[in-house]
Formats: structure tokens, C-alpha cells, sequence
């Protein structure tokens, strides 16, 4: 899901930042997508560490949310308006 900057992942140095950014995003990626109601710390979280390449993977995500329950929380609805939006 994350992209890990094109870095082959690596263990030292500045790679192993971005190896372990990208394995968190996927972490809590599938945290979010497994539970029915996604605390809104844990999406900020996401939000944070996001590079452009991991936002179609996130917004996936809260696109299923959005599509499978019957009446979507508006907070979700917003933060996907918010990943269309340029920055």
C-alpha cells in the first residue's frame, strides 16, 4: 500500500525512516480498514505520515467505509473531499 520512496527498504539510515513510515501507513491502514468505526486519532495519524503516492491506498479505504454503511459519518465524508481537493 505505502510507497516506501523507492528505496529497496533498507535498515540504516535515512531509508530505514522511510522503510518504517511506509510499514506503519500499512499497519494503520489495515487497522482503519478493519474496523467498522476508525477512531479519528488513528486517521489523523495517517494523515500525517501520507506521501502523494499512498493517498489513492487511504481514500480506497475510506471510500469502502463511505459505500458500506447506510448513513456515512460526515467527519469521513470531509476527509475524503479533503484528499480530492489540490493541495
Amino acid at each position: 500500500m505505502a510507497n516506501n520512496g523507492g528505496n529497496g527498504g533498507g535498515n540504516g539510515g535515512n531509508q530505514g525512516g522511510l522503510d518504517s513510515r511506509a510499514r506503519l501507513v500499512d499497519l494503520l491502514l489495515e487497522k482503519i480498514a478493519a474496523d467498522p468505526y476508525p477512531s479519528g486519532t488513528m486517521m489523523d495519524l495517517v494523515e500525517e505520515l501520507l506521501l502523494p503516492d499512498d493517498v489513492p491506498a487511504y481514500a480506497a479505504v475510506l471510500m469502502e467505509k463511505v459505500r458500506g454503511d447506510a448513513f456515512p459519518s460526515v467527519p469521513m465524508m470531509k476527509r475524503l473531499v479533503d484528499l480530492t481537493e489540490p493541495a
